[in-house]
């Protein structure tokens, strides 16, 4: 029973990491960018949820209303004024803006809010559980999957069924054709850089819920992103979904080995996936 409730509480913890890769996995889908920034940028929609709580005493379940749109709007600023002057050939750009867009978050909010851990506080949300067969589940992790997949559902459905995500496998496919159908490939992936923001505010508010954090902890969340995004192959969001399962369940089978052992078993695991398959497990297929 031990083993089968790791298994089962590694599940809940992929999804929080799908929701850290869903917005790499967006971006990187539409307009090859990497983004070194974007763990920080997920403390960043933490800190914005806590300052949002403090202000006005909400919970922080219902300041996303306000939190989505602020870091979606920070998404297609940022986007429009700096990172589309980086987009081209070359990878190197985007790496290293992004990089010290990274350094400038970190002491950004070193500054505003010192280096102290800080938590979200929703009440008794956080220890809610539930019995399940033989096995105890927690309300958050399970509502924490469950928005994971209505995420990433709703990111595919838009990818696929609406005019705008037309638009964004239009740019990605071709961006010179799509300029010359009338699509201002610009805006498109400021909307894009919106729309995984936006996303990653969702990811910050829960990972603020479930655990303390502080200005320093964006790289660890940046790398449980991409290893996400790599495992289940980069571009396919639903393969995120499976990354993220496959590296929380490789973390709870490490700690119940050795409490020691749960950060280097995801590790470990993203290391024997990627040397069997280099392009991820459902690597995302070109038309």
């Amino acid at each position: 029973m031990d083993w089968l409730n790791a298994i089962v509480q590694g599940t809940l913890l992929g999804g929080l990491y799908a929701l850290f890769a869903a917005g790499l996995s967006l971006i990187f889908g539409v307009m090859r960018l990497v983004n070194i920034a974007h763990g920080d940028l997920i403390v960043l929609a933490a800190y914005l949820g806590l300052t949002v709580t403090t202000a006005t005493g909400i919970h922080p379940l219902l300041a996303l209303a306000i939190v989505v749109p602020v870091m979606a709007a920070i998404g297609y600023v940022l986007q429009r004024s700096l990172l589309n002057q980086t987009l081209g050939d070359d990878l190197l750009p985007p790496l290293l803006v992004t990089f010290g867009l990274s350094v400038i978050i970190q002491n950004a909010l070193l500054e505003g809010y010192t280096a102290d851990p800080q938590k979200l506080s929703a009440g008794g949300l956080e220890t809610a559980s539930f019995a399940l067969g033989g096995l105890t589940l927690g309300v958050l992790p399970v509502l924490t999957f469950a928005i994971a997949i209505a995420v990433i559902w709703g990111l595919q459905w838009t990818f696929y069924q609406t005019a705008l995500g037309r638009a964004f496998r239009a740019v990605s496919d071709n961006q010179d054709i799509a300029q010359l159908m009338g699509l201002n490939r610009r805006h498109i992936f400021g909307l894009a850089m919106a729309l995984a923001l936006a996303v990653t505010a969702v990811a910050g508010i829960l990972l603020g819920i479930r655990t303390s954090f502080d200005p320093s902890i964006g790289g660890g969340r940046l790398i449980f992103g991409f290893e996400a995004v790599i495992i289940g192959g980069l571009g396919n969001l639903w393969g995120t979904l499976i990354g993220g399962v496959i590296l929380g369940v490789a973390q709870t089978i490490g700690a119940q080995i050795d409490p020691g052992w749960q950060i280097l078993a995801g590790h470990i695991a993203f290391l024997i996936i990627l040397a069997v398959r280099p392009n991820g497990l459902f690597p995302r297929i070109s038309a």
